[in-house]
């Protein structure tokens, strides 16, 4: 039986043998997911998916892209938003 901590559904359940040859299960923690574009669900590049605690640990240069809308946007979408606005400013004028 595992420990009553072990049995939330906050861990994956991994069946490993062991050199003995017996069966078990070994607790791991979940991975996070992949950070996604907020417009078309596309997998971020440049922002790594750790856990929160991890998180805190790298500086905030290194969790998201130097551009605008960087952790938010994808770089096409990004592009496409910059078109954008280009193009209402331009016919405001």
């Amino acid at each position: 039986m595992p420990r009553p901590s072990q049995r939330s559904t906050s861990f994956v359940k991994k069946k490993v043998k062991t050199p003995s040859g017996r069966a078990v299960v070994h607790y791991l923690k979940k991975k996070p997911a992949c950070a996604r574009c907020s417009l078309c669900r596309r997998p971020l590049s440049g922002v790594p998916s750790r856990l929160p605690k991890e998180m805190r640990r790298i500086p905030k240069t290194k969790k998201r892209p130097e551009r605008p809308f960087g952790g938010s946007l994808c770089s096409v979408c990004t592009k496409n938003v910059m078109k954008e606005k280009n193009l209402a400013r331009w016919k405001n004028d």
